[in-house]
């Protein structure tokens, strides 16, 4: 069974680069993809995070590398463009986990935070899979993976702009997957339920709320980072090679209470 296992999900030689990988719902997909046998190279803005993280990754075995860059401004973006390939060589999964969600009333948000929800959340993305994308086509191999959230396709708790972009990602995975899936690069977004992850710290805080959106799901409680290690290990893999273009909710029956 261990031999049929690895044959179906080895991540063995492939190369995967981690948005947003320093914390969260990333660092578990990171350490996930880097437990199956891929290289790891993180990106994120703190560098003492970003430290901690690899040493993390590196005391399970595996092979880590990090880029402290802030992905809202189109330097950092390219900066990882052209950094990424020079650690373990060329980088064949992408997974654009680097979110921010400034939550305020719709009435209240400003263009500036329009313009930086934007930036990191559908513009980084993008302009990554622009980069990356063809030269997995190129090779006839690759994975893009995008992180969502469950204001892809519904509204509460003030989508805002967050809403808005996030909603995107699932049509840029869909454009990604029309694009290059023909040339072996499957494109697919991960849309979580509710997740304790200091993303969402903010509405944790307001009294009522993680139990409020725990009792929503159908499991009766709330998402982990640790959800969320064996889809991306899936979608990483071979073995994922005829899904493509799909948004995949992992919410506990979050979506279709």
């Amino acid at each position: 069974m261990p031999t049929y296992i690895q044959e179906l999900f080895s991540l063995d030689g492939r190369v995967a680069l981690v948005t947003g990988g320093s914390s969260g719902i990333g660092y578990a997909i990171a350490e996930a993809l880097g437990c199956a046998g891929a290289a790891v190279v993180l990106v994120a803005r703190r560098p003492k995070e970003l430290a901690e993280a690899v040493g993390g990754l590196r005391n399970r075995g595996v092979r880590a590398a990090a880029i402290s860059a802030d992905l809202a401004e189109r330097a950092g973006v390219a900066r990882v463009c052209d950094e990424a390939d020079g650690f373990f060589g060329a980088v064949d999964i992408l997974v654009n986990d680097a979110a921010n969600n400034i939550r305020r009333p719709m009435g209240e948000l400003t263009a500036d935070d329009y313009d930086q929800t934007i930036a990191v959340n559908l513009t980084a993305p993008f302009l990554l899979g622009q980069h990356f994308g063809p030269r997995m086509a190129a090779r006839g191999r690759g994975r893009i993976i995008n992180i969502g959230s469950q204001q892809s396709i519904s509204a509460f708790g003030d989508s805002g702009v967050y809403g808005v972009a996030k909603a995107a990602v699932c049509g840029l995975t869909r454009s990604q997957a029309e694009a290059w899936s023909a040339h072996g690069v499957t494109c697919n977004t991960i849309i979580p339920g509710f997740v304790l992850t200091p993303l969402t710290a903010p509405a944790q805080a307001v009294p009522g709320r993680v139990e409020q959106l725990a009792a929503r799901s159908m499991t009766g409680r709330n998402g982990l980072p640790d959800d969320f290690r064996g889809l991306a290990v899936f979608l990483a893999s071979d073995s994922s090679a005829y899904v493509t273009g799909q948004a995949i909710c992992v919410d506990g029956g979050f979506s279709v209470h």
